[in-house]
């Protein structure tokens, strides 16, 4: 029997309705009318609940959270290179790739949420673009009207970097089976332990001078709005 929606308790399914008599049967009726009774309860039941206060929490949309726990730089100058994400924090309709990538299992309108905690260990400013790519690593892939720049002010003094929060967020269109990448580029990219400029930052969980938990270099998450338009 086919599911017709999934509260809280079981399925509700569509009841196995027992085939008519040839002939008027006043029993069979009264069977009949109990089926479709019982039936039409557990869908007003079921009604009351997911349009009752707070409803929607018994529904479940895709989604998916990921983190990075390291320190990343960029290939080169304005150079194109993929966030990582080492960490899959929850997911449910979507698969974190090897290449960085997430891949959609639900074709859909989805919105993209980022945060990235760059650095400026450079004496002088410095830029930073953050976009989204589909399907590939070159421009062609690349999401109309998905960048953001972000101006990172010059280092605080020798060894002390400045800290910018890039927070930003896009809207955008997701067939199944695509594969979705934050991408990012700096005017000065930073190297480890080498060239100054405009990197991004993982801190570790701090005990002093006061207790704090781990600050990622990029944590984002991407969340379902709606299905396609027809």
């Amino acid at each position: 029997m086919a599911t017709t929606i999934v509260n809280r308790y079981r399925p509700v399914v569509q009841p196995r309705l027992p085939a008519a008599p040839t002939e008027y049967n006043a029993e069979f009726i009264e069977q009949y009318s109990n089926i479709l009774r019982l039936y039409f309860n557990q869908l007003d039941n079921l009604t009351g609940v997911v349009l009752g206060e707070a409803g929607g929490r018994f529904i479940r949309f895709p989604f998916i959270a990921a983190s990075d726990g390291a320190n990343q730089y960029a290939t080169g100058d304005n150079t194109p290179t993929i966030i990582q994400w080492d960490t899959l924090d929850v997911s449910s309709g979507f698969t974190l790739n090897v290449n960085n990538t997430a891949t959609a299992q639900f074709s859909g309108i989805y919105k993209i949420t980022f945060s990235i905690q760059f650095a400026n260990d450079d004496n002088v400013v410095h830029d930073a673009i953050v976009w989204l790519r589909i399907n590939g690593s070159t421009s062609a892939a690349d999401v109309a009207n998905s960048a953001t720049i972000f101006t990172i002010p010059a280092r605080k003094s020798a060894g002390v970097p400045t800290y910018v929060c890039g927070y930003s967020e896009a809207v955008f269109q997701l067939n199944a089976g695509d594969a979705v990448g934050l991408w990012w580029g700096t005017d000065q990219a930073a190297t480890s332990g080498g060239t100054t400029g405009i990197y991004l930052d993982y801190q570790a969980a701090q005990t002093t001078p006061m207790a704090y938990p781990a600050i990622p270099s990029v944590i984002g998450s991407i969340t379902f709005v709606s299905a396609l338009s027809t």
